[in-house]
């Protein structure tokens, strides 16, 4: 079981979605009102609840169970937690309300990307009454007691995106707002950090706003959905905008090499992998190091994002 301790209030949990170790991030806020954010997919929710357990929290003291969007690797286990968190409210943003209520859209949508694999990757999702839903507001604030919470809707990666600012930490639960973040580069000289543009409601402009947004907060730390706290967020959004346009140009000659969506996505990801990979090893990252295989499984979603936007918009040519 891992955890980490970021503050005297605040705890990291590993989801381990797809059975990965630094992959996916759970939050929790101890206070006067505990509080949960995210839960990652189903199959995290054991390594959740054995996390509570050490630390003596029971589930059914959780006030709030927060979520930044309602993608499955984010959302899909939240029916499932919330049946051993009777008293917990779900704040999420209003365009994901109906979704949690009833998932077949959120579901059909998951499994358009991710095929076959999809039950073994998100096992049983579950629905949530409407009564135990609430749609945050743009700016609300909310007092879990020392700590204070205030939501932001953040679009770029989806539209349903909020991020939360913690003030007793001066940190920013960003989702993917900023991208993906990986922890196994902890110990090299350099960081590597990724845009998320996952499909179907990428739109780099409005991840733009998102992080001139930031910038105007200035938090102190981002607390990545992938994966962990990072304490250096002027890093991390440079990093987005200078991969960007890479993604987005990769996209424009996948399309101009194929006509078919399939293809488009699949010589996207190759563009992306091949340079992406190119670069690492320029810097001096050894072809054998764990990044190597944790790098393709997002640019494998990535790649559908920049497709499905380029195909939707004028920026094509």
């Amino acid at each position: 079981m891992k955890y980490e301790k970021i503050a005297d209030h605040l705890y990291s949990i590993d989801a381990y979605d797809l059975g990965l170790k630094n992959r996916t991030t759970s939050y929790l806020l101890i206070d006067d009102k505990i509080t949960l954010i995210e839960t990652s997919a189903s199959p995290s929710i054991p390594y959740i609840l054995n996390t509570l357990e050490e630390l003596h929290i029971k589930p059914s003291d959780i006030h709030y169970l927060i979520l930044t969007h309602i993608h499955l690797d984010h959302a899909g286990g939240a029916g499932v937690m919330m049946k051993y968190c009777p008293n917990a409210t779900v704040l999420v943003h209003p365009k994901g309300v109906r979704h949690l209520v009833d998932p077949i859209r959120l579901i059909a949508s998951a499994r358009s990307v991710y095929g076959e694999n999809f039950d073994a990757i998100f096992g049983e999702i579950l629905p949530i009454q409407e009564k135990q839903l609430y749609a945050i507001g743009d700016r609300e604030i909310i007092r879990l007691g020392s700590s204070t919470l205030t939501f932001y809707y953040t679009k770029g990666h989806a539209n349903h995106h909020i991020s939360i600012h913690e003030s007793l930490t001066n940190g920013m639960f960003v989702g993917d707002t900023t991208g993906v973040y990986y922890p196994d580069m902890t110990g090299e000289e350099f960081d590597v950090i990724l845009p998320s543009t996952s499909p179907n409601q990428f739109d780099p402009n409005l991840m733009e706003d998102s992080i001139q947004l930031f910038e105007k907060i200035k938090p102190n730390v981002l607390y990545f959905g992938h994966y962990g706290p990072y304490p250096h967020p002027e890093f991390a959004y440079a990093e987005v905008r200078r991969y960007l346009p890479i993604f987005m140009d990769a996209g424009r000659q996948a399309m101009k090499e194929e006509t078919d969506f399939t293809k488009q996505v699949h010589r996207t990801e190759e563009i992306l992998t091949n340079s992406i990979f190119a670069e690492l090893q320029a810097k001096g990252l050894s072809k054998e190091h764990p990044v190597f295989k944790v790098i393709p499984l997002d640019l494998a979603v990535s790649a559908m994002g920049i497709v499905d936007y380029l195909s939707k918009s004028s920026e094509q040519s």
